[in-house]
């Protein structure tokens, strides 16, 4: 499978520590610094909007649940008090 050409570049500047750890990173994964920012990068922006996702359709999910208790709370002392 032919491989998409790259034409773009993403540029950053760090200091030689920040440098360092990336270079470490990279090496542990078994990746040049190249590869692996470019997965990171690439997963990141993935994961963001998947997570902008799931905590919106968790909010949801919260306020529903505060609906229903409040509810099912006030059904319950308008039972007491009659």
């Amino acid at each position: 499978m032919k491989r998409a050409l790259r034409t773009k570049s993403v540029g950053t500047k760090v200091s030689e520590a920040e440098l360092r750890v990336l270079e470490s990173r990279a090496a542990a994964a078994g990746l040049t610094l190249s590869e692996w920012v470019r997965d990171v990068l690439l997963a990141s922006s993935v994961d963001t909007g998947a997570m902008a996702a799931e905590r919106t359709i968790l909010a949801e999910v919260l306020a529903m649940r505060a609906i229903l208790l409040n509810f099912a709370f006030r059904e319950q002392r308008n039972r007491k008090l009659a």
